[in-house]
């Protein structure tokens, strides 16, 4: 029966995983690879799914041996290019940590500014994500951002550093100094 909680939660079928869960399949049980029901449909932006899984009491910091939790699935989804801002908050709401770590110190501002998902980004530096938080590669969300020129998300992260005192050239100081602005040209050169 876990294997159909599995499936139900994938593709977002809240009532049969109240039916699931009704006939006894444990929300806790795990897949071979130590993933929840609640990590499945996090993953797949699946709302309703989420909310049910919740209710009956899953753990929303649950983790998986990468350390994978519901959020950080829910963060950015590499199959759709995009993470859910409203699981999130539902997650977040039921004391699921914004700032759990997955393998190599990565948290799910990190993953969402990797994939360049600015309205995830934004929604967790409002909801107080730790904007400086750096891997074990000593990388932040806004490096991450930065590598792929996602312009959208490096300026809310670039901001929101700003407003906690990290100058343009990355330094912290404890006073807020003036950042010197920064253009960014995304136009071709002429060829002439």
């Amino acid at each position: 029966m876990p294997q159909e909680l599995f499936a139900a939660a994938q593709s977002g079928d809240a009532d049969q995983i109240k039916k699931l869960l009704e006939a006894g399949t444990p929300h806790s049980a795990t897949d071979d690879a130590g993933e929840t029901a609640l990590m499945h449909a996090a993953h797949g932006g699946h709302l309703e799914a989420v909310e049910v899984l919740i209710a009956a009491g899953a753990d929303v910091n649950a983790k998986s041996p990468q350390g994978w939790t519901a959020l950080a699935k829910a963060a950015y989804n590499g199959d759709t290019e995009r993470g859910y801002v409203g699981v999130i908050e539902v997650l977040h709401q039921a004391g699921a940590s914004l700032d759990e770590r997955i393998f190599f110190g990565i948290t799910p501002l990190m993953l969402a500014a990797g994939g360049g998902d600015a309205p995830v980004v934004e929604w967790l530096i409002n909801a107080g994500a730790d904007v400086l938080a750096a891997n074990e590669g000593g990388r932040t969300a806004r490096m991450m951002a930065d590598d792929k020129y996602y312009v959208d998300v490096i300026n809310l992260l670039h901001e929101a550093e700003q407003q906690l005192g990290v100058t343009v050239d990355g330094s912290c100081s404890s006073t807020r100094g003036v950042a010197k602005p920064q253009v960014v040209n995304l136009m071709k050169p002429s060829t002439h």
